[in-house]
């Protein structure tokens, strides 16, 4: 319908535009125009640029633009581009100016703030890599115990057989200008989300003036509790006026 804005949902890491299919489902039986471009986490700055691309050519009207986890950090970025009216974090990264992934979750208690990364994740050369860099895959254990621990164990074994990679290089890249500083924001917490800590979230989400709304959720809410992001999604829009 045209009266209504475009919601566009960047996925994060390990995961693509399947996670969020139950909020899609729901919002496009509402009536809305639902978009779920690739985010593809080769490096932050790169992938906020692809999205802000997407925006600009793919998107026309007003936005209301959703991130996951990682796709937080690139919507932070990209949030400038095209008409984008408001911003919705989902157990996400919302940086400010010249922090990384790696920096925020840096004595978060998050079960990927190890001081060997290699128990938690598989590391994995890539062709064309650049000096040093290389890709990360969550092990299977992480997924079970720390990722997705709410969801069937069917599930679990979907996310670990399907999961894209992120670089290391894409968590260590000092983000850009936060676009959650001139667009307002909505954030749902997971208190159960053992990636990034709920206190870790809350800080970022009340530093940038969001909306909180909180689920008792693991790190995927939006697989497990997919209502708290529709409801923060739907809020965004009815803001809109």
């Amino acid at each position: 319908m045209s009266d209504k804005p475009t919601i566009v949902l960047v996925h994060g890491a390990w995961a693509d535009g399947s996670s969020w299919n139950a909020v899609s489902t729901e919002l496009q039986a509402q009536g809305f125009t639902v978009q779920t471009p690739p985010n593809l986490l080769r490096g932050l700055t790169g992938d906020a640029a692809y999205i802000a691309s997407y925006l600009a050519q793919r998107t026309t009207g007003p936005v209301v633009l959703v991130g996951h986890s990682y796709g937080g950090a690139v919507i932070s970025g990209a949030g400038t581009s095209g008409d984008v009216r408001a911003l919705v974090y989902v157990d996400a990264f919302i940086p400010d100016e010249g922090e990384t992934v790696f920096s925020i979750l840096g004595g978060s208690g998050s079960a990927l703030d190890v001081p060997d990364p290699t128990t938690v994740l598989d590391i994995a050369g890539y062709p064309g890599a650049p000096e040093g860099d290389a890709e990360a895959f969550l092990k299977p254990n992480t997924v079970h115990t720390a990722f997705a621990q709410d969801l069937p164990e069917a599930d679990r074994e979907l996310i670990i057989a399907s999961q894209r990679p992120i670089t290391l290089s894409a968590n260590t890249t000092p983000a850009g200008p936060g676009a959650w500083k001139s667009i307002p924001s909505w954030a749902v917490i997971g208190t159960d989300d053992k990636t990034i800590p709920p206190a870790t979230q809350r800080s970022m989400a009340e530093r940038a003036g969001a909306t909180i709304t909180e689920v008792d959720a693991s790190h995927v809410s939006m697989v497990s509790h997919p209502q708290a992001a529709v409801d923060a999604i739907l809020a965004a829009v009815a803001s809109l006026g």
